[in-house]
């Protein structure tokens, strides 16, 4: 018999429910905070959404602000997924047009949630999270690397500050033309996306 060999425990059943329900509450959360934003979302919402009373989503997450939380560490982490799964050699302006694409189409699934404002009571909670913060620093390293890059290259305006472009493209994973567009019934999801990806990269001067 091979000794060197350890086979990992298995989860046990419980384990793998809370697991599950945990996983079932920040989807639930996720919609709601892209559909609603945090503010109008409630607790009470949430639970009834995942089918649990109120005291039993608070075993998992002590108030609506960890909710929140929670979901947009997440967020945040497929993100940085996302950014690492471009090709190295991909051209900086192309991965910046990938990632904003991306985040909108996460936007138009209603799988992104909206970010809070600035006197939001979840803002403090995302500051003093460093799960969350860790993340939207890689995030904003990878992205302000290749603004930078497009910049000396020619591809986005060089008199911009690479911060001010940085926190356009953060915008239009919450940009309202988004779903004006969609409610209008007018243009498929892949036509919007171009549509708000022509004004955010190309401008809205005459050509």
């Amino acid at each position: 018999m091979n000794t060197t060999a350890q086979t990992l425990p298995k989860k046990s059943f419980k384990i793998q429910m809370l697991a599950a329900r945990e996983t079932a509450i920040i989807q639930s959360v996720n919609r709601l905070l892209s559909e609603k934003g945090f503010d109008a979302m409630t607790v009470d919402e949430v639970a009834a959404e995942v089918g649990i009373a109120k005291a039993s989503l608070y075993k998992h997450f002590t108030s609506k602000e960890e909710l929140a939380c929670a979901a947009m560490v997440i967020a945040i982490r497929k993100a940085l997924e996302f950014i690492q799964s471009l090709p190295v050699e991909q051209a900086a302006i192309d991965k910046l047009k990938a990632v904003t694409r991306w985040t909108m189409s996460l936007k138009l699934q209603g799988l992104m949630p909206s970010l809070p404002s600035q006197n939001s009571s979840l803002r403090a909670t995302l500051m003093g999270s460093k799960d969350y913060m860790d993340g939207l620093m890689a995030v904003s390293d990878e992205l302000g690397g290749w603004i930078e890059q497009a910049q000396a290259q020619g591809h986005l305006n060089k008199t911009l500050p690479a911060v001010a472009v940085l926190y356009t493209l953060f915008a239009r994973a919450c940009d309202p033309v988004l779903e004006f567009l969609k409610m209008g019934d007018q243009h498929t999801e892949a036509q919007i996306l171009d549509l708000v990806m022509s004004t955010c990269f190309d401008g809205l001067s005459a050509r």
